[in-house]
């Protein structure tokens, strides 16, 4: 089994309904022994799927990862409001329902693309250095400003009123309670969150993820680091170059490295400030780094290996 200190990948759990994300970080500190362990992307204790959690130097990668797409099959009950919009929060209001498929479908366009999407009330969102959802649950009128979403795909399920499932596919910061919270306003009858499973990720989908009882047995027979994907395989979306052992150890020690030092050298044009993961010969992740054209010089941005 590895040291936890010296541990660096990423685990894809299936998180189950009812514990929050926290909850979920805290057991896998418990369960491998590892500190450090983040995760790229809250799910509420309400929505269940994919939670990529990063243990160890993986942590310092996350940024990579949380921007990545993501799937989500919600599950929104028109008709009503409640205070969290979803179906945590109280009751507020309640409205006959008259719409139908074809009411739906015409609503669902003004959704996709780059749209204008305010934050939940109860939500993580910093106001005045709280949490939105310590205000709220004070008692505070909390109006958080709208923020630019992306959201590329909105795809029907199912209705069977008052329910209506979809498949959301959208960029990273998209509140799918706001989603359905929106979408009830729209059809002029409110609406709200029922149900929400995350089924991908970025690279990591629901049907590859591990469950909490599969890494619960493999913590007792001390194999749960065989669970862990590694961040060369987790950013995979990243262009990658080989650098020399020269420059691997200038790499650690927070150095930038050259053309010369890259197995081969990268061409001239394909220089650019993207970030790019620099591998040692055996394909082992030292460090993520951007071409600085000032210095002709690549410089670590996260050193992970």
């Amino acid at each position: 089994m590895p040291d936890p200190t010296t541990v660096a990948g990423f685990l894809n759990l299936a998180k189950p309904r009812g514990p929050t994300s926290h909850d979920v970080v805290a057991r896998i500190r418990r369960l491998t022994g590892v500190r450090r362990v983040g995760h790229a992307g809250t799910l509420d204790p309400l929505a269940a799927g994919v939670l990529v959690l990063a243990l160890g130097r993986a942590t310092r990668l996350l940024e990579y990862v949380v921007s990545g797409e993501k799937v989500y099959r919600a599950t929104i009950r028109l008709g009503s409001t409640t205070t969290t919009d979803d179906a945590e929060g109280a009751m507020t209001a309640t409205r006959s329902l008259t719409v139908g498929p074809a009411d739906i479908a015409a609503a669902l366009p003004q959704f996709v693309g780059e749209i204008a999407q305010r934050p939940p009330a109860f939500s993580a969102v910093q106001v005045g250095g709280r949490r939105a959802y310590d205000l709220a649950r004070r008692g505070a009128a909390v109006e958080l400003p709208a923020r630019q979403v992306r959201i590329a795909r909105l795809t029907v399920l199912g209705w069977q009123a008052p329910d209506l499932t979809l498949e959301v596919t959208c960029g990273p910061g998209t509140y799918i309670r706001s989603l359905a919270r929106d979408l009830g306003a729209a059809l002029g009858c409110g609406g709200h969150l029922t149900g929400l499973v995350r089924t991908r990720s970025g690279g990591f989908s629901l049907t590859a993820a591990t469950t909490l009882a599969d890494l619960e047995h493999h913590a007792a027979h001390c194999t749960w680091h065989s669970l862990l994907v590694a961040p060369t395989a987790t950013l995979a979306h990243l262009p990658a170059m080989t650098v020399t052992p020269q420059g691997g150890t200038l790499l650690r020690q927070g150095q930038p490295v050259s053309s010369a030092h890259l197995l081969p050298a990268v061409p001239a044009a394909a220089r650019t400030d993207d970030p790019v993961c620099v591998l040692d010969a055996e394909g082992r992740l030292i460090a993520i780094a951007a071409y600085d054209p000032q210095r002709d010089c690549w410089r670590p941005r996260k050193v992970v290996g």
